[in-house]
């Protein structure tokens, strides 16, 4: 069986604009990829079950992302095989790095080939975004400028940086960042251009490090060897590098009670790449 990645992302800026009359947030937002991933392995199997054989510790499998994925699809295609699925968990949760998202991606684009449904991206991408709002930008598989709920896409080429990327001991409620009466919610619209030069922050940022000090400290920290922020809704954190050694020099001198890791900022998703060896 093939094992097919499900990358990190992350958000090098996040501005919100407005909030809908739904209460959504009109956001602008750029994903780059890591080389960094959860791993999923599928074995179709001919009755319809859909079966999750590595289950996530306190995510009912209803809940979970990959099943609802699979169940989509499969109801969606009218599919009468079923699957067995198994995760290699890596990316932490609750990190602003969009595992739950890029996992239904992975099984979305996975299945539409081993069930040989035919669909077309822009297809996947409508079912993936009824799942979250992340998860058009996974099945598409290039860095994207974001605008709308994060659904709106085009494609850029940010330079791909090292990054090293720390994990705090904490999970942070992307709905309470949202909820949150503190959150800036009228940030001037700004251009791709402006990003591209270096305009830009996280608002959330503000948010997060006010209620979690885990996240406070670290960002303290990494901040000292660079500009640094936060992914998404965190709790994660990243800083970028001109070398892999530079990177690594960094993480080395982490404190040894914190998670991280390294990785390279790619514009093109590793899910992407496998795909195109497939095809």
């Amino acid at each position: 069986m093939i094992a097919w990645p499900a990358p990190a992302k992350i958000n090098l800026f996040l501005h919100i604009t407005s909030q809908r009359d739904d209460g959504y947030h009109e956001l602008q937002t750029a994903f780059q990829f890591l080389n960094y991933a959860d791993s999923l392995q599928f074995r179709v199997q001919d009755r319809s079950a859909i079966e999750l054989l590595t289950p996530i510790e306190g995510v009912a499998d209803k809940d979970n992302l990959i099943v609802r994925a699979a169940n989509l699809l499969q109801t969606y295609a009218k599919v009468s095989k079923g699957v067995q699925i198994t995760l290699e968990k890596r990316l932490p949760m609750g990190g602003g790095l969009g595992g739950g998202s890029s996992n239904a991606a992975t099984t979305l684009v996975a299945l539409n080939d081993l069930w040989q449904c035919g669909l077309s991206v822009d297809t996947l991408s409508k079912l993936g975004l009824s799942l979250g709002a992340d998860v058009p930008v996974f099945i598409h598989g290039t860095a994207a400028w974001a605008e709308g709920v994060g659904e709106k896409l085009t494609s850029i080429s940010p330079p791909e940086r090292w990054y090293v990327v720390i994990a705090p001991d904490c999970h942070v409620s992307t709905t309470e960042v949202f909820s949150s009466q503190e959150l800036t919610r009228d940030c001037e619209p700004i251009t791709i251009s402006r990003f591209l030069s270096g305009e830009g922050r996280n608002v959330c940022e503000d948010v997060v490090i006010k209620h979690y000090p885990a996240v406070s400290e670290a960002l303290d920290w990494l901040s000292q060897y660079g500009e640094s922020r936060m992914s998404g809704t965190g709790a994660c954190l990243f800083s970028g590098f001109d070398s892999r050694q530079q990177a690594q020099a960094v993480f080395e001198a982490l404190p040894e009670n914190w998670q991280g890791f390294v990785a390279k900022g790619c514009n093109k998703s590793p899910l992407t790449t496998l795909k195109a060896i497939k095809n």
